[in-house]
Parts: structure tokens; C-alpha cells; sequence
């Protein structure tokens, strides 16, 4: 198993600061390859969302460069992985919130993470960056947690109102605002030649689920070089449609 990767992320067409944070870090293992992949996007203040995003971008590679290697080679590999990342993303949760209260301010970031280690994919994920599936068909793998995406779920807006609703970008939790969060945790079967991407908020706000699947259906994508001009081209495109807040995307191709 060979994964192929690609990235882009820009500030967008409005803000002064690029507040995403993007990590892609792969490693060979004896028993094949092994990646890690995050989104987060930082929210605060002047650069403090930029701070929040980025500590947990460090946080993530070091945890994978300190623990993957044991972990790779573990009889319970999906047990120590849930458990050691959700131990990882809290102690930076609280790292995070102890920085906020000693300097009095607000800041938080989402954070969706992707690894793929063998023979199957885990993902850990608080607020509304997203993980894609796409192979023969497109699988929105996390589920956004915002206010109105629960209002959805609950019946009390449909789909078409949600993406309308002035509250869409109110999340109900983030790493770095409260003590206690909840962090998702999903895991699946890998198979070859399926095309994993994640984004922030500020890329699946202007662009379809049908022009998602169509643009990164594994086939379009032969190699790293044209995986690059693609996500390129759909940042571009979601920037044409006005999207006003940084835009983040991240291509891994199993093959």
C-alpha cells in the first residue's frame, strides 16, 4: 500500500491571517505505510486562532513521531490508537485553555485527524473541518458539530435552510475553549485506490457534494502532480464564489 498526498490552503479573499493548520506526516513500517493527516482551523482573536491551530498541528506530529512506531507494531492496535489520541488532543485541549486564562483571552480550534495505519483508517475529530471518502461513491466520514447540523438532525431545519442559516458557523464545541470536550472517534476498512479528503469549513461551504466526487474520483487522480493542480483549482473556484474565510484541503489517495 502506497498513499499518495497532496495540499493547498490560502487565506482566502478576505481575512489578514491564515488561522488553518495542515499536518501530513507518512512513515514505512514493516508492515507497509502509515499517515497522518489533520485540518484545524483557529479561531480568536488577532493571531490567537493562528496560535490554537498551530499547537495542535505541533502536539499531532510529535505524537505521531513518539508513539506511532509502538503502536504500529501493537496486538490492540485500534485500542491503544483511540487512546492515545484522544489522551493527545486533551492534553493540548488543556494546554490551550490554560494559555487562554492566563492571558485573558479567547481562542480554540477545530481539529479533524485522519490515520491510516495498515489495513484500515481511525479518525478523531471535534467541530466542523470534515473528512471525505470518495471512491466509486462520495462518504462524508465526520459529522459537523455545529448548532445548526444538530438542528438538522433534530428535525427542526432542513438541509437547504442550514446552509442559509446565519448561525452556521456556531460550533458546540472546540479544542481549547472548555474543559470537558467530547472527541469523536470512527474507524473503517481501507481499500485501494479510494481518495481520502480532508478540509476546513471555508472549502465545502461553496463547492457541491457532486463536484466533490467528481473532481477527486480516484482515477482523475494518477499522481501527487495532478492531485496538487486539482486542489489548487477547487480553492480557486471556492474563492470565485466569494468565500470569505481561509480555505484548507487535504488529498490522501490509498493506492
Amino acid at each position: 500500500m502506497t498513499i499518495l498526498t497532496a495540499f493547498h490552503t490560502d487565506v482566502g479573499i478576505k481575512k489578514k491571517t491564515n488561522q488553518d493548520g495542515l499536518l501530513l506526516k507518512t512513515a514505512r513500517t514493516p508492515k507497509g505505510q502509515v499517515g497522518l493527516f489533520v485540518v484545524c482551523d483557529g479561531m480568536g482573536g488577532l493571531a490567537q486562532g493562528e496560535l490554537a491551530s498551530a499547537t495542535v498541528i505541533r502536539g499531532m506530529a510529535d505524537w505521531f513521531d513518539s508513539e506511532m512506531p509502538n503502536i504500529a507494531q501493537s496486538e490492540r492496535i485500534e485500542e491503544d490508537i483511540r487512546k492515545e489520541l484522544e489522551a493527545c488532543i486533551k492534553q493540548l485541549n488543556e494546554k490551550i485553555l490554560s494559555y487562554g486564562e492566563s492571558e485573558r483571552v479567547t481562542l480554540g480550534t477545530t481539529v479533524t485527524a485522519l490515520l491510516i495505519v495498515h489495513n484500515k483508517y481511525y479518525i478523531v475529530h471535534i467541530g466542523d473541518s470534515r473528512v471525505y471518502q470518495i471512491s466509486s461513491t462520495l462518504t462524508q466520514l465526520t459529522t459537523d458539530q455545529t448548532l445548526v447540523a444538530r438542528e438538522v438532525a433534530r428535525g427542526n431545519l432542513t438541509e437547504e435552510q442550514a446552509k442559509l442559516d446565519p448561525r452556521r458557523n456556531v460550533l458546540l464545541q472546540c479544542v481549547g475553549a472548555t474543559e470537558d470536550i467530547e472527541i469523536a472517534f470512527s474507524s473503517g476498512e481501507l481499500k485501494e485506490n479510494t481518495v481520502f479528503m480532508l478540509c476546513s469549513d471555508g472549502f465545502y461551504h461553496q463547492i457541491s457534494e457532486e463536484e466533490l466526487a467528481e473532481n477527486f474520483h480516484p482515477p482523475k487522480l494518477m499522481d501527487e502532480v495532478q492531485m496538487k493542480e486539482k486542489v489548487i483549482e477547487l480553492v480557486e473556484l471556492v474563492k470565485a464564489r466569494k468565500e470569505v474565510d481561509n480555505i484548507s484541503v487535504v488529498v490522501a489517495k490509498v493506492v
